[in-house]
């Protein structure tokens, strides 16, 4: 990662690191990608085990779709293996140090014309409890590594640059941002500049990395291609009381052992393994 890439991120709250994953590397994600979704829908309901949770929905023009996957890294050598790969540590250890614990690890899947939309939300709405989540604003980084194409046609996700700057907003508590519209309307009335919107446009291998304010979503998938986005959530270990170890004194550290609580709150008194309505 350059300077440029370090100095855009503060003062836009996004930037896009090119190629970062080779093509090959990219083959070996889709094909993790590929064996997930097999996997979920073969059971053909959401299912937990501890903190991998695989969450489908009933899509009106593709039937049962596999919309992301919590924590695969878990499950799949691959995605595990990725997710502290030193090439991210390089990235993130500017902005955030280098020890680092992680608490997202997902992937996402838009298949061709699927609705599957995520409304302008911001990040920090989901650190809870706030009390385990401590300076928000220098601590926490959100990545995501393109495996197919990604574009505004097929979903890609899209910025509000800059919006960061504005802190943390005033959310209505209930509202999820899953299968909520990309409305512009969103961001005006939150105070941020609709105008200036932009899509990151990404090549297979490249890694978006964003501002945990930073106001953004993604569309419904209109082309004839999938979109499947890997996303990582990285926080300075000494600022969350939560989380797996990912690079500990800049080494990376694999997942093993028992689970640590994340956000599934009954990982200990209801791990699974077991379907979810």
């Amino acid at each position: 990662m350059g300077q440029d890439h370090a100095a855009q991120f503060w003062d836009e709250g996004y930037a896009v690191v090119r190629g970062v994953f080779d093509a090959a590397e990219v083959a070996e994600m889709a094909a993790a990608f590929d064996r997930l979704q097999a996997r979920a829908l073969a059971g053909g309901r959401n299912w937990r085990d501890r903190n991998t949770f695989f969450c489908l929905a009933d899509d009106p023009r593709k039937g049962r779709i596999l919309r992301y996957v919590q924590w695969p890294g878990w499950i799949d050598e691959t995605l595990e293996r990725v997710r502290r790969d030193p090439r991210l540590l390089a990235i993130l250890e500017p902005l955030i140090g280098g020890d680092l614990k992680q608490i997202i690890n997902q992937m996402h899947w838009k298949p061709p014309g699927a609705d599957a939309e995520f409304g302008f939300h911001q990040d920090s709405r989901s650190r809870h409890p706030r009390t385990a989540y401590r300076d928000l604003a220098t601590s926490y980084i959100q990545t995501g590594i393109a495996v197919d194409p990604q574009h505004e046609e097929n979903g890609a996700m899209i910025v509000c640059p800059g919006s960061h700057r504005l802190g943390e907003l005033p959310y209505e508590r209930d509202k999820r941002a899953m299968n909520q519209a990309l409305d512009t309307g969103d961001l005006a009335r939150l105070g941020a500049d609709a105008e200036k919107t932009l899509v990151l446009d990404m090549a297979p291998g490249d890694l978006a990395f964003w501002h945990v304010h930073t106001l953004h979503g993604s569309g419904p998938n209109r082309s004839t291609m999938d979109r499947r986005f890997y996303i990582n959530g990285y926080v300075t270990a000494a600022n969350c009381d939560r989380g797996e170890w990912a690079f500990r004194d800049g080494t990376p550290c694999p997942l093993q052992g028992e689970q640590s609580l994340v956000h599934y709150e009954d990982l200990y008194s209801n791990p699974g393994p077991m379907f979810v309505d």
